[in-house]
């Protein structure tokens, strides 16, 4: 990758930065010309979902400075909310002067449950699993022989209870999980075949009645980590009335106030997802699967909190870091199909679900620096005003230049509002006539 290519490229239009994309080698022409503008078919549009109607199209941006693992990335990311990828390669910036991002991902087990009730004797129940535990294993390997074949399948099982809830009036439930290794694909139809091909057998020995079968989104045994180290000379901004100490500190108390409020703890979150999200889904992998997981696993202590931590490294700096449970995919579902997806992993790069995960991880946690490093300096709204006013600008009804024009007076404007962008744009189209 020639990064100077890249340069000022905010400053550039779309036609520009596609060019400089390919200059880069980041890119070749024919990757533009074989995805027609990234158009979803509606031939393959109408066998994706059912009563199909039209495409609702989101903007589909790059995120740039990912140093992740000693390796250069530009990142994909589908988003409709204005300054989410600039704060991200803003964060990813400084953090690439400090040697980038760092990731840990751990084995990629995915977990499928059998929820079994009506258990005469759970003692026995268990007592049999456990004992048969090597037959339920080649049960599930049976039925879904292929991934066997390429290196995975099932690896492990575990025994639940879950004790009745007398105010819910819940009966108790006995839980059987099975551990799969799902390779390359986020694998959930290999896990609930392999849950189905199993039922009836768990049926047996426990002498209870499957309520149902089916994978877990809550991925516990599939966790990215991404850490940073940030000297306090790189969070001194120009013309800032906080010292690289200062911005430091605040950030670590920002991420403290997150750890114990749990009403600060879900805006906080919803930034690191802000941009963990808009990769998932610029990948075609399932972003409601993986915004459920990181929720649920933001409540693992039983009460919310923040995903990140930050703190103050012996040396002085800022260490930051992200972890939280990241079952994408780098085959199937939309990933080998949507002409979008499959432009993105040609941006990206990347050349393994593990490589995937190392890159989301890291977005998540660029997104939250930048988020906290402004909220706890100038503020939050003054990121949003160029990209905000703009907005406005379309919803008032300006177009070409005029764009441009209503947006640069309303950030100068008393009210940043729709009814001053209609005035600014009447004026301008009078002064133009």
């Amino acid at each position: 990758m020639d990064k100077t290519y890249l340069d000022k490229f905010y400053k550039k239009s779309p036609t520009e930065r596609k060019k400089a994309l390919v200059a880069a080698d980041v890119l070749t022409a024919d990757d533009f010309l074989l995805t027609h503008n990234l158009h979803l078919a509606d031939e393959l549009a109408d066998n994706m979902i059912e009563n199909y109607l039209a495409n609702y199209e989101l903007p589909l941006g790059a995120a740039l400075n990912f140093l992740v693992d000693d390796k250069d990335y530009i990142v994909p990311m589908a988003i409709e909310e204005p300054s989410v990828i600039a704060a991200a390669s803003a964060g990813a910036k400084i953090i690439a002067q400090a040697s980038g991002f760092k990731t840990t991902i751990s084995d990629r087990i995915m977990i499928g449950q059998v929820a079994l009730k009506e258990v005469p004797d759970l003692t026995l129940a268990k007592s049999n699993l456990i004992q048969y535990k090597q037959d339920i294993l080649k049960k599930a390997n049976e039925a879904h022989p292929s991934i066997v074949k390429r290196g995975g399948g099932a690896t492990d099982l575990f025994v639940r209870i879950i004790e009745a809830d007398p105010e819910a009036a819940t009966p108790v439930f006995l839980m059987v999980h099975l551990h799969v290794s799902t390779l390359e694909a986020m694998g959930a139809n290999i896990i609930n075949t392999m849950m189905e091909g199993i039922t009836a057998y768990l049926e047996e020995l426990t002498g209870g009645t499957a309520l149902m079968s089916i994978l877990s989104n809550y991925a516990t045994e599939c966790l990215a980590t991404a850490v940073c180290q940030i000297p306090v000379h790189l969070l001194k901004r120009p013309h800032s009335n906080y010292s690289g100490e200062e911005v430091r500190d605040r950030l670590i108390e920002a991420g403290q106030l997150a750890y114990v409020d749990p009403y600060r703890a879900v805006t906080h979150n919803k930034g690191i997802m802000n941009g963990i999200d808009a990769v998932v889904l610029a990948s075609g992998n399932d972003w409601r699967a993986i915004s459920a997981g990181a929720h649920a696993y933001a409540s693992r202590s039983g009460q919310y909190r923040a995903l990140s931590t930050w703190k103050k490294a012996e040396n002085g700096d800022l260490i930051g870091q992200l972890t939280l449970p990241l079952p994408v995919g780098s085959v199937g579902g939309s990933i080998s199909i949507h002409p979008a997806a499959q432009f993105s992993k040609r941006l990206l790069g990347y050349e393994s679900a593990k490589e995937l995960e190392a890159v989301i991880v890291s977005v998540g946690l660029a997104q939250n620096f930048s988020a906290l490093k402004a909220l706890v300096t100038e503020g939050i709204q003054k990121g949003h005003m160029g990209l905000q006013a703009r907005s406005l600008a379309i919803s008032a009804g300006a177009t070409g230049t005029a764009i441009e024009q209503v947006a640069e007076q309303l950030k100068r404007a008393k009210n940043m509002n729709l009814a001053t962008a209609k005035e600014l744009l009447l004026n301008i189209t009078a002064l133009n006539n």
